[in-house]
């Protein structure tokens, strides 16, 4: 049941990937909606912006992880993280060049959902559900199964923090693909949450 399950997520993010292309192209064409590109401070720009950051640091994880475990599991699912978010990463910077908007804002991170006044966890964290650096330097030490659990909790919480701000973008974001992304990385990611919590359960812990 688990490897359908993983099989299930690999060819979800497969077929993310083949879409990509298309959906990089109608942004391209048109701007994704027929209409004029949204503004800097727009959601669809809000979300960009602060989701390539998000995903920029899963796919670090993933990377750190993959070092510390020789477990399959751990190490599949860290690589299909990786490739599935460094994917989506290059598309939403990509979106904001085509639309000629900055990468950066000197708005704070999650203005664009009304929450660049709020702390994500209140310990330094950027945004909702991103490691701290501390928990970044304490994966980088870690081996074996304490890492393995370890770096699933870390994910768990960067899952639901990204759907989160997922959600908000299908909800405040005008760009009808970019919307579509968003829906699809809230049903992929927790799927993925849904069988990290049974390998947590595996090693006898629990997402925190």
């Amino acid at each position: 049941m688990r490897q359908a399950q993983a099989g299930w997520i690999a060819g979800a993010a497969a077929a993310a990937l083949v879409a990509a292309g298309a959906i990089t192209y109608a942004v391209a064409s048109d701007g994704g909606s027929g209409v004029e590109p949204p503004a800097a401070d727009s959601a669809d720009a809000g979300f960009a912006r602060d989701m390539a950051v998000h995903h920029q640091q899963a796919v670090e994880m993933s990377y750190i992880v993959r070092d510390r475990t020789e477990d399959e599991e751990v190490r599949r699912l860290a690589y299909d993280v990786a490739q599935t978010q460094a994917n989506q990463r290059g598309m939403l910077l990509g979106w904001l060049d085509l639309w000629r908007l900055p990468k950066v804002s000197a708005d704070p991170p999650m203005s664009w959902m009304g929450m660049g006044d709020a702390p994500a966890k209140g310990d330094g964290s950027l945004m909702p559900g991103m490691a701290t650096d501390e928990e970044l330097a304490k994966l980088g030490e870690l081996n074996g199964k304490a890492a393995e659990v370890y770096f699933l909790k870390l994910m768990t919480e960067h899952h639901r923090g990204g759907i989160h701000m997922a959600e908000g973008c299908v909800s405040a974001c005008t760009v009808d693909v970019e919307k579509q992304l968003a829906q699809g990385m809230v049903e992929a990611q927790q799927s993925e949450i849904d069988l990290m919590a049974d390998m947590l359960a595996e090693r006898g812990a629990k997402a925190r």
